[in-house]
């Protein structure tokens, strides 16, 4: 009974913060330019972000059930490194490490939401390339624009509700001690564990969060591949294997850009050191959305072709301009 009552805070009176402090890293000089690094990083992401977005809404070709899972993932890739790295210079180079109570919720929000959701947009992908191996004929017909769609809000939603009860058991905390956060950012297991009275609810929330948007979704993925691998040992020719396969190197590539260094963050979480737990969980947050549009642009050829025939439009555009003003 005293875990609910914890949780929904029933006869208790909540002492909180006005500001969390930001720690960052701890007994290292010269930090700034790790911190400069990261801006070119996220300038990188909302670059190739923003133009992988635009590519798909001004080519009518690239608007199918595939491509608007990948603008969901563009969107989150913007979304989250700009609820992120923004923030984290004005603490880091600007000294601001002081955050109000509110705000820091609001961060955390934002930051594990986007986090989480380019986990179940790479599921989401993942399974249109089943669909794409395993019904060829039928891919079509299987793999609908309601049914991405439905997909895609169906992961927003569970994402939303999760991030919200883990930001909502925080409010259930009193503050009575330290409120300085060893971390970069409003990070969940560090907030929680500098609560007085019982944070067992949020303790709980922290076990099931890795499970539900890391684990299970891997399981899902990994699974997936190893079937894809053995619908195509049954393929007769070593070419149509590698051209089936082919189509998989992306997502593959984006897979082990994200699970690889979160999971290893989280797997240590108690053994590891928090400026490598920080290095580690700083460059994983931007580095995948930075990647994650490259990747596509060099290896999937229907953006390629997006960007040679948009910028041959624009070219042959300029020219007719130019004929036209000297008439």
């Amino acid at each position: 009974m005293e875990f609910f009552n914890s949780a929904l805070g029933k006869n208790i009176t909540f002492v909180r913060p006005a500001y969390f402090k930001i720690s960052g890293f701890i007994g290292i000089s010269n930090m700034m330019y790790y911190y400069v690094f990261l801006f070119f990083v996220y300038v990188i992401a909302v670059l190739g972000n923003t133009i992988v977005m635009a590519v798909i809404i001004l080519d009518h070709n690239l608007r199918t059930p595939k491509y608007v899972a990948v603008f969901n993932l563009a969107f989150v890739d913007l979304l989250g490194s700009s609820a992120l790295v923004p923030k984290v210079l004005d603490i880091f180079l600007f000294n601001h490490h002081y955050i109000p109570y509110y705000n820091c919720l609001v961060m955390l929000f934002f930051c594990y939401t986007c986090l989480s959701m380019q986990s179940f947009n790479l599921v989401i992908l993942c399974y249109d390339r089943l669909m794409a191996i395993i019904y060829p004929l039928h891919y079509q017909m299987k793999i609908t624009h309601r049914l991405m769609l439905n997909l895609i809000a169906s992961a927003w939603v569970f994402v939303t509700v999760v991030v919200l009860i883990a930001v909502g058991l925080i409010t259930r905390l009193s503050f009575c001690r330290s409120v300085v956060v060893n971390s970069y950012f409003c990070d969940h297991g560090q907030i929680y564990r500098l609560a007085c009275n019982d944070n067992t609810p949020s303790f709980v929330i922290s076990i099931l969060l890795p499970v539900l948007i890391l684990w299970l979704p891997l399981i899902f993925i990994l699974s997936s591949y190893l079937y894809i691998g053995y619908v195509l040992a049954k393929v007769v020719t070593v070419q149509e294997r590698l051209k089936a396969f082919k189509t998989c190197t992306a997502h593959l590539a984006l897979v082990a850009i994200y699970f690889l260094p979160i999971l290893i963050t989280f797997t240590l979480m108690v053994n590891i050191h928090p400026n490598v737990r920080i290095i580690n969980l700083s460059l994983t947050s931007i580095f995948p959305p930075m990647l994650n549009p490259i990747i596509y642009v060099l290896q999937t050829q229907e953006i390629k072709e997006s960007l040679h025939k948009l910028f041959k439009i624009r070219g042959k555009s300029k020219i007719t301009v130019k004929k036209s003003s000297q008439y």
